[in-house]
């Protein structure tokens, strides 16, 4: 049974940071922040500034095999909140298909912790649930780490294709377009790194401050860790509602003010862009449906444009009544893979994503995220985001974008290459 106390923060140099430190140390942590004071915008609040669990009492993983249900009935037996991941391929169990590409990183396809040590942000108040016995020490420890922002040695990406390989894959994808084996596809390339060495509260401090998101992450398991700075919800529950909130259609930011909302109005009026955004949101409408109560699922925005530190993105969200038969891990489960990075009709789409792609894309394009213990959750989509497997020492930095029929494969690639180049350079600049 879990006590709740709050904490006085003001007794130490800097909280937050010194406890993303102490996090570090444990084979299981997962640091979810929202950064509510980032320059950003978003379709509605992030319920918590930042969560941070540590240490495990009990571990559900599955790599295949009943993963969905194995979770159900962790869920059952705990109800408590509970920290982990969805693999991009437990589609091959969702829907039968099969990844035949190299698992460069090495991820679960799912895994999911009970918390030893939770600690809350909520309002910009801090307060911890678990052992208060211990706290004091626990709180001594934190206090004693030290926040200096080390270096990390300078690591050069390369990316796993080539330019004229990524060409290829970009024509192949608008071949089956032009067939009309689908409607849109989202595809990707890998830039990798071997026998790296990386400070990863370093290097995670520096991409959050690049690029400060409603939906970042700091997360291990054993020696697996993922570094996000995610702008992207996959999908949410609150109370019987469930949420999805895809993203597509990008615009750089302007010099000033008048080209920031000259981007904004172009960006908003984008006949392509609209079209891209809109057949997610009806793929996500059939997705919820599956779980829905009949006659409630709603499109409660369209084309939203929410502005970030770098970029200005189309976002769309949408919503359903959960049936009464149905779980939230039933909804997560129908939903699973994104629409948004996957495609449309989404099956089709990842066969064509495993033949055309290079890599297997294992926690990237799958999502991060929590449950509550009256069964509320949010997750992620893992994106812009940095891999990293300690005992193989390697590194990993995908990125995609979505091909439709209107696609120019030149210009997909420099788009890859600019998505890829906040965490080139602070990889690179260490």
């Amino acid at each position: 049974m879990r006590s709740s106390v709050i904490i006085q923060t003001d007794l130490f140099i800097d909280f937050e940071a010194q406890l993303l430190r102490w996090a570090s140390q444990f084979e299981y942590c997962s640091v979810l922040r929202s950064h509510p004071k980032g320059n950003y915008n978003y379709p509605d609040k992030i319920k918590f500034d930042s969560l941070v669990a540590v240490d495990a009492i009990d571990v559900v993983k599955a790599d295949g095999q009943n993963s969905f249900e194995r979770l159900r009935a962790f869920q059952v037996k705990h109800q408590d909140w509970m920290f982990g991941h969805f693999s991009y391929d437990l589609k091959n169990e969702v829907e039968k298909l099969q990844s035949q590409n190299e698992d460069y990183i090495g991820f679960e396809d799912l895994s999911f912790f009970i918390p030893k040590h939770l600690f809350i942000c909520e309002n910009n108040q801090w307060r911890y649930e678990g052992d208060t016995e211990i706290l004091h020490s626990i709180l001594v420890e934190i206090g004693d780490q030290k926040i200096e922002s080390f270096s990390s040695p300078a690591v050069d990406l390369k990316p796993q294709i080539n330019h004229s390989e990524y060409i290829k894959g970009v024509l192949n994808m608008k071949h089956h377009i032009q067939l009309g084996d689908i409607y849109e596809a989202n595809f990707c390339q890998d830039f990798r790194a071997e026998n790296s060495c990386i400070n990863l509260v370093s290097v995670y401090e520096k991409l959050t401050q690049h690029s400060a998101t409603p939906f970042s992450a700091f997360y291990r398991v054993n020696d697996n860790w993922l570094l996000c700075a995610s702008p992207e919800r996959f999908i949410s529950k609150k109370g019987d509602r469930v949420y999805s909130q895809p993203i597509k259609g990008t615009a750089k930011r302007g010099a000033n003010v008048d080209e920031d909302l000259q981007l904004i109005n172009q960006l908003k009026n984008d006949p392509k862009e609209q079209a891209e955004n809109v057949m997610i949101v009806d793929l996500v409408r059939n997705d919820l449906s599956r779980t829905a109560a009949k006659g409630s699922v709603q499109v409660d925005e369209l084309f939203g444009i929410y502005t970030f530190p770098q970029v200005h993105q189309m976002i769309s969200t949408i919503s359903s009544k959960l049936k009464e038969e149905s779980t939230g891990i039933d909804a997560i489960e129908k939903a699973f893979p994104m629409g948004s990075m996957t495609g449309a009709p989404k099956v089709m789409a990842m066969q064509l994503i495993d033949e055309f792609e290079s890599f297997k894309r294992g926690l990237y394009s799958g999502s991060v995220g929590y449950f509550e213990p009256n069964g509320d959750f949010d997750f992620n989509v893992v994106i812009r985001s940095i891999l990293y497997n300690q005992k193989t020492s390697r590194i990993s930095a995908p990125v995609g974008g979505a091909i439709t029929i209107k696609a120019d494969p030149e210009k997909e690639y420099q788009e890859s290459l600019l998505k890829a180049k906040a965490m080139l350079n602070i990889l690179q600049n260490g």
